[in-house]
């Protein structure tokens, strides 16, 4: 639903991924990318809505502070990717990876134990010297209200990460490394093929192991039976029954101010999650839009989708970080002190490679993103019309508290939707609620089949 979705709802699929993009070194943390400033607003559910919402908009100095968080993220954002580069930079000039490799080698002739050694050795270093904007990210959610998590429980936040990044680097570097060695001018699709299943199978495990290690989850029954089957009888109309069993709250409240719902996971641990910040800010007919919105991504293949779309661009970002490796190798490995590909002491070199492509890949990733999550909200639209009164006015609203409470800019600039925005800006979200009606036009929905007749909510 929110266009800044929860890091650690995200870590374990998205960190095979990430990994081969070189972007292991963030630390997950579920504070990094807050929201709002949670200025006198009640916990109470506000009350449904009675005025029609136009568009988008803040008062001026809610604008003013919205668009000083966004410009500041977006600063630090690119001085991020910045300082990632020149680090992997000086960590190739100091010769840091070939004198991690020369020890590991020294405590052991086995090739894995040398992995095991040297892996946590590359990413710590990484990770700490890379400590200085995560913690400017996290004193910004601060400073604009977005978090109220604090600095001891952030930093054992970052610990946790670092623990399961270490976890899945040191299988990831031991299979690239295999498959290097034993096919030189294939690895990069034997290592695509190996990542493949490691990918889906991380996001099996996603929701199962790796989320609560951050935030506890309830099922949203036990603490809100009438929406929990509400929200199951919507599923239910729509043809795609979610059972109450995997419909759960998080609670966000413990870290965080700002509101959110995602749906994640893959078979058994589909699941749908909302946070119990949305749940005391928003109405029980809003809550109902948001969640269809994120059951849109479950019943559209959403999930499924984005790691086939990843998989394909990883196998690119794969051949050509193969390609341009022996070009810089044979140009700097000397000075590097690297002897080949094969040599561990290349992962740097690769990683960098990654990096590059994936911040370049950014702006395609936002547009394919962008389409999904239109298509999630127009299925959100879809699935409540009918079962709530004034439903576009419910979704407009919806939209309206969203960005108030996660102080979202009112009107991006063409250039950062561009390369920032993963989901539309909301002011185009807002007037795509109030005027999509395939219904008065006598045309059916494009998603959910039948949508239009009425429901009583049960008591």
């Amino acid at each position: 639903m929110n266009r800044r979705r929860n890091q650690a709802a995200a870590f374990f699929p998205a960190l095979f991924v990430l990994f081969a993009a070189g972007l292991l070194s963030a630390p997950p943390s579920r504070a990094q990318l807050p929201q709002a400033p949670a200025t006198t607003q009640s916990p109470a559910a506000v009350p449904p809505p009675t005025g029609q919402v136009q568009g988008y908009t803040l008062t001026p100095g809610q604008e003013a502070q919205a668009v000083a968080y966004a410009h500041a993220r977006h600063e630090l954002y690119f001085l991020d990717v910045a300082y990632g580069l020149l680090l992997l930079v000086l960590i190739l000039q100091l010769r840091v990876a070939p004198a991690y490799r020369d020890w590991a080698t020294k405590w052991t002739d086995s090739s894995f134990g040398q992995i095991f050694f040297f892996t946590p050795l590359l990413f710590v270093t990484t990770d700490i010297l890379g400590l200085p904007t995560a913690l400017w990210e996290h004193r910004l959610a601060l400073q604009y209200q977005q978090s109220i998590q604090g600095w001891g429980s952030w930093l054992t936040d970052w610990a946790k990460g670092e623990g399961v990044e270490m976890a899945i680097a040191i299988l990831l570097v031991w299979v690239l490394f295999a498959v290097i060695r034993k096919a030189p001018r294939k690895w990069w699709f034997w290592f695509w093929l190996a990542a493949v299943p490691l990918i889906i199978l991380g996001a099996v495990v996603e929701p199962l192991v790796v989320e609560p290690l951050f935030f506890k989850f309830t099922p949203l029954a036990s603490s809100e039976p009438l929406l929990a089957r509400n929200i199951e009888q919507m599923t239910i109309r729509a043809g795609a029954p979610i059972p109450q069993s995997r419909i759960f709250e998080m609670n966000a409240s413990a870290k965080l101010r700002e509101l959110n719902a995602y749906v994640t996971g893959l078979g058994a641990s589909k699941r749908v999650v909302v946070w119990d910040t949305t749940i005391r800010r928003m109405s029980g007919d809003e809550v109902l839009f948001v969640t269809g919105h994120e059951m849109g991504h479950y019943v559209l293949g959403h999930v499924r989708n984005g790691i086939l779309f990843a998989c394909a661009v990883l196998i690119f970002f794969l051949y050509l970080a193969y390609r341009l490796l022996h070009w810089m190798l044979a140009r700097w490995g000397e000075t590097w002190a690297i002897r080949g590909p094969d040599d561990l002491a290349s992962l740097p070199v690769l990683i960098l490679l990654l990096t590059v492509f994936g911040f370049l890949f950014t702006p395609i990733s936002n547009v394919y993103s962008r389409h999904l999550e239109h298509q999630a909200d127009q299925y959100g639209l879809e699935v409540i019309h009918g079962l709530v009164p004034d439903a576009p006015v419910v979704a407009a609203h919806a939209f309206q508290i969203l960005g108030e409470v996660d102080l979202e800019e009112p009107n991006p600039s063409t250039a950062v939707k561009f390369w920032f925005y993963n989901h539309p800006p909301l002011d185009e979200r807002m007037r795509f609620a109030q005027t999509y009606d395939p219904w008065s036009q006598g045309r059916a929905p494009e998603f959910v089949t039948g949508a239009g007749s009425t429901w009583s909510q049960p008591k």
